[in-house]
């Protein structure tokens, strides 16, 4: 029995340095992985600094145009409609002053186009009454003169 206590002390002593060289092991992994982050990530802000922020100052720049010249076409877009809008009121205004000027005037000729009608009825009416049937003739005259001016 002593024999196998002894080897059995030697194994553990083994297992127990294996697992001191394992512990050291892992912990120099976990040193070496944080130096390995550390570096990325120090690479990672360089990098950074000298390629991103430049251009991020010349998209910020791009967009700050773009905002202005937005702002302007905004702007004009909104006097362009005005614009057209009180171009519209006056082309609707100037419509209807033609309009009722040309309908004032067409009434005009027509009242008095009307008006020669009825003399030349009221003329042809009594050059027929004179030809011998004057009091019907007569009434037939006043009739068509009242014809006539009823259809003014």
């Amino acid at each position: 029995m002593d024999g196998n206590l002894g080897t059995t002390n030697v194994l553990l002593g083994i297992m127990a340095a294996v697992s001191v060289l394992e512990a050291l092991v892992v912990i120099g992994a976990g040193i070496a992985g944080f130096m390995v982050y550390r570096k990325v990530m120090q690479l990672v802000a360089d990098l950074e600094a000298r390629q991103i922020a430049p251009l991020r100052e010349k998209v910020e720049g791009i967009l700050g145009d773009v905002k202005t010249v937005t702002a302007r076409v905004s702007q004009q877009t909104e006097r362009v409609d005005h614009a057209i809008s009180g171009t519209m009121e006056r082309v609707d205004e100037t419509a209807e002053r033609v309009k009722h000027s040309v309908r004032d005037k067409v009434s005009q000729a027509t009242g008095v186009v009307r008006g020669i009608r009825a003399v030349v009825a009221s003329v042809l009416s009594s050059v027929a009454g004179n030809d011998g049937d004057a009091p019907r003739n007569r009434r037939s005259a006043a009739s068509a003169s009242a014809d006539a001016a009823s259809r003014l």
